[in-house]
């Protein structure tokens, strides 16, 4: 009931609407890579899918942001069932990876920003080569590259209380690791495939 107001209030206040026109919203196990320019993105992004679409779905988030305090502790765990990870303190043994190895392991679908920070500006940043090693990891799973646009005037960086201002969600068409391609190549072509998505 939480996660169904939450995500119609997303989208009603956003005005958001999702276009698939690389791919359709199918109940799959997929990456869903997108820009990332608001603490906002993965609630709309997540919002934007079918009901069943969002049950399987975890995004991946920041654990220093999600457990400042006990309503975003318990939003994450209960409400989006984010799978938190360091992206401060990174050592072997709090390794990013291991988490969402094991939530796609579960039979999760997940949500990454592959920029790491947000951008304000809404410039594409330079990819973190994170989605490079789960798609080497996890062949068979689709990578669809989404690009999130208006975000980060909805919410601008240091600010509380939200602006209504229209957004749109554009999915685009999976991509796979193509055989011996570098890590250089890939994320380039991953970052092309979001940039690709930017309305004109």
């Amino acid at each position: 009931m939480i996660a169904t107001a939450i995500a119609a209030a997303s989208r009603l206040f956003t005005g958001a609407r999702a276009r698939w026109i690389g791919c359709a919203p199918e109940p799959r196990q997929r990456i869903y890579f997108a820009n990332h320019t608001s603490n906002l993105d993965f609630v709309l992004l997540w919002a934007s899918f079918p009901p069943a679409m969002r049950h399987q779905t975890r995004p991946i988030a920041a654990q220093d942001y999600w457990q400042k305090d006990p309503i975003r502790r318990w939003l994450a765990a209960k409400v989006f069932k984010a799978v938190l990870i360091e992206r401060k303190r990174v050592s072997r043994e709090n390794n990013p990876m291991e988490p969402m190895l094991t939530a796609m392991e579960e039979g999760s679908s997940l949500i990454i920003f592959p920029e790491g920070m947000r951008n304000p500006s809404g410039e594409i940043g330079e990819f973190k080569p994170g989605l490079y090693h789960l798609a080497k990891q996890r062949p068979d799973v689709e990578l669809v590259p989404v690009f999130i646009e208006n975000l980060n005037r909805v919410l601008p960086k240091g600010e509380f209380f939200p602006v209504p201002i229209l957004c749109s969600v554009t999915f685009g068409t999976p991509l796979s690791i193509l055989p011996d391609e570098h890590k250089g190549s890939f994320m380039l072509r991953a970052r092309d495939a979001v940039l690709a998505l930017k309305p004109l």
